[in-house]
């Protein structure tokens, strides 16, 4: 349908594979398989939750929010559940908005998930976009506990979150209810996209960083927003940040909006990278724009 091949994929993008939802799976569909996998590595039962936080640009429905599908699909009967839109950034704006509501005492258990079925916005004849995006699921539970005397204290130490509506043009959907009456298809100005992702992520790591009072150099893990490897290169040379200690799972997802850090985050758990006690950072940038970072320990 477009003029390329894997080979200019991989060179531009290092995208190798990625995933389509079947014919009729929606993305709460998604979103509950990664739910249950999350409450199962926690080991906790469904009715623990009292509040669900679903990112997303790809909804089931205009409304009711994706995220009550998922809290009727878990038996859920008690607690809130809402969907968060921040497009590629949604994952990082979801984590902020869950850890202050259990701080505020707001919640006990949070679940929060990224969820995406982009493959339904792609203009499969734009070559700049259709080779990109895929679609996936990831998820992870947060819980308010009092550290143990003497031991670190785990979980989100600090979150950094911003946005810039002038740019709404680099990144977007040129449809949607009210101003069209359609779905509409993704939008996207490659180059600027690299040019302001490279720079507003390295920027949103070191403040996340400075809140914490940590530096950039005793972060274990960089967890990024799997938008391109390029883009994952140039953050880490600007950094200065080892590439071993960056990762990278977009040759196996591709771009996979909200979903694609804790998709990373669940790749990196399962193959023993990241360990208790290690400090993690997670950053992204999206339509909007949007970007952040959060700074937590395993």
């Amino acid at each position: 349908m477009v003029d390329t091949s894997d080979a200019w994929i991989q060179e531009r993008t290092g995208i190798k594979e990625r995933r389509i939802a079947a014919e009729g799976e929606r993305t709460s569909d998604l979103a509950l398989h990664a739910a249950r996998a999350a409450l199962s590595a926690a080991k906790l039962p469904a009715e623990s939750i009292d509040l669900i936080v679903l990112a997303t640009a790809t909804p089931d429905l205009t409304f009711p929010a994706t995220a009550t599908r998922v809290q009727a699909g878990l038996g859920i009967e008690s607690g809130a559940a809402f969907d968060i839109q921040a497009v590629c950034s949604g994952f990082i704006y979801a984590l902020a908005m869950a850890d202050n509501m259990l701080v505020r005492g707001q919640a006990q258990t949070a679940l929060v998930i990224g969820a995406e079925t982009f493959s339904r916005i792609l203009d499969w004849t734009d070559r700049g976009t259709c080779v990109l995006f895929g679609d996936g699921a990831g998820a992870l539970v947060l819980q308010a506990q009092e550290s143990a005397p003497g031991a670190p204290e785990r979980g989100v130490m600090s979150t950094y979150l911003r946005s810039d509506g002038r740019l709404h043009d680099l990144l977007y959907v040129d449809g949607g209810p009210s101003q069209t009456q359609t779905v509409g298809h993704l939008r996207m100005q490659g180059n600027a996209v690299f040019r302001q992702a490279v720079n507003h992520i390295s920027d949103a790591i070191r403040q996340a960083a400075a809140r914490a009072e940590i530096a950039v150099e005793e972060i274990d893990w960089f967890v990024p927003h799997q938008a391109n490897q390029r883009i994952l290169d140039a953050v880490a040379s600007r950094l200065g940040i080892p590439l071993e200690r960056m990762v990278s799972t977009v040759a196996l997802h591709g771009n996979t909006s909200a979903a694609s850090i804790p998709l990373a985050l669940n790749t990196a758990v399962e193959d023993g990278r990241i360990q208790p006690g290690q400090l993690v950072l997670m950053e992204a940038l999206g339509g909007g724009m949007t970007w952040g970072a959060a700074l937590a320990r395993w």
